[in-house]
């Protein structure tokens, strides 16, 4: 590398400059804030871990996104967090070990091998919250809730979100008893919506005609409320986990009647770690969602507490693109250099008061407009004024 390529970052890893930090940091602490106020008490995960503890719950997409390396002190292999939300969940079961539902929030910088999109990033800041300890829907509402009060801290008001439950389809599979790769085959075609490709593998396999006809019509229930009441009637022989997913998703519409839902009985995004309820939210123009999340019972388990939980994440410097303007910033006062104990001592009162003071330095280059300051401290006497310039 040439002394002149020094300043090249590898693809999808990016610097934060000035404008965009003061921007994300605004940002950030509107959230924490946010969070705080509705009870959910922060914790800071490490950075890395050993793998096998990265990987709970997160199947073989987030094994792949998992940098490793090795741990110089033990020599076992060890991972760069690709996802907070295994974390966390080692701290509620492990370390906290409450009885009561827990609410716990967090934020960070996560790394992975490759980004999720054409030229997209490596590097994400990742900042969500996860309700822990109690089974009922309640706690999906509550968290869809925050999701959904997260996006409008933001400014955005006009989104699309996206509800399924994933129980529906692995009830439905369990019945068919399909084997392994049988099973690979099915879940690729109802993702991708293939309908007369799936019904041919139903055919093919000879799945019961009841059963072939609800797994059909897994792909067409899609659209607002409506498409609860029809997949009733579609699943009426179906098991009873299908009728009770199906009533908390009709719970969840009651409790959140002023927030338009697309339901979508066949997304079955994160099936591998998810339980429940799935929902993610999605923008005009914007290919991937920008805040997701669901139900992931049990994934305390490995960590020797099996806990139910749910919760949802986002990315902050996704979300600060949406944001209709910057904060507003105050404006800099420049001092000029002085040894004076009564210059100290102004530039001390002003930065107590909140003021952006810029000392300046011994024959420095530069003056107070250069130093982007709107305001000068001047001695008048044996007292400093500020003035605009």
């Amino acid at each position: 590398m040439q002394y002149q390529d020094y300043w090249l970052l590898p693809s999808g890893i990016t610097e934060i400059l000035p404008e965009e930090a003061a921007l994300l940091e605004d940002l950030r602490r509107k959230l924490l804030d946010l969070y705080a106020r509705w009870g959910y008490e922060m914790v800071i995960p490490p950075m890395i871990e050993y793998v096998e503890s990265l990987l709970v719950g997160g199947g073989k997409a987030l094994d792949l996104q998992t940098f490793r390396l090795t741990d110089q002190l033990t020599g076992r292999m060890m991972g760069v967090r690709a996802d907070m939300t295994p974390q966390v969940a080692r701290i509620d079961a492990h370390h906290l070990k409450r009885d009561v539902p827990t609410r716990l929030c967090y934020w960070g910088t996560v790394l992975h091998t490759r980004p999720n999109n054409f030229a997209g990033s490596r590097s994400l800041m990742q900042v969500g919250a996860e309700l822990y300890g109690y089974k009922g829907v309640s706690s999906d509402i509550e968290v869809l809730a925050l999701m959904l009060e997260t996006l409008r801290v933001v400014g955005l008001t006009e989104f699309h979100l996206d509800v399924g439950h994933v129980e529906i389809y692995r009830s439905l599979v369990n019945q068919a008893q399909l084997d392994a790769t049988q099973e690979i085959q099915l879940f690729d075609a109802i993702k991708r919506k293939a309908a007369v490709e799936l019904a041919e593998l139903l055919k093919t396999w000879r799945v019961e005609t009841t059963l072939a006809i609800m797994l059909n019509s897994l792909i067409h229930l899609h659209g607002d409320n409506s498409v609860l009441t029809e997949a009733r009637q579609q699943f009426k022989t179906a098991p009873a986990a299908v009728h009770h997913a199906l009533d908390e998703l009709e719970q969840l519409h009651a409790a959140l009647d002023h927030t338009p839902l697309h339901f979508d009985l066949a997304e079955l995004r994160g099936y591998s770690y998810h339980t429940g309820i799935v929902f993610a939210a999605y923008i005009d123009k914007h290919g991937e969602a920008i805040a997701k999340g669901g139900r992931y019972d049990d994934i305390g388990k490995i960590f020797g507490r099996a806990r139910p939980a749910t919760g949802f994440s986002t990315n902050l410097r996704t979300l600060v693109t949406f944001t209709p303007a910057p904060p507003k910033q105050l404006t800099r006062i420049f001092a000029p250099y002085s040894t004076s104990p009564s210059w100290m001592a102004k530039v001390q009162e002003l930065r107590s008061q909140g003021e952006i003071v810029i000392c300046g330095l011994p024959q420095q280059v530069g003056d107070a407009k250069m130093m982007e300051c709107t305001r000068e401290l001047h001695q008048t006497g044996n007292d400093w004024q500020i003035i605009d310039i």
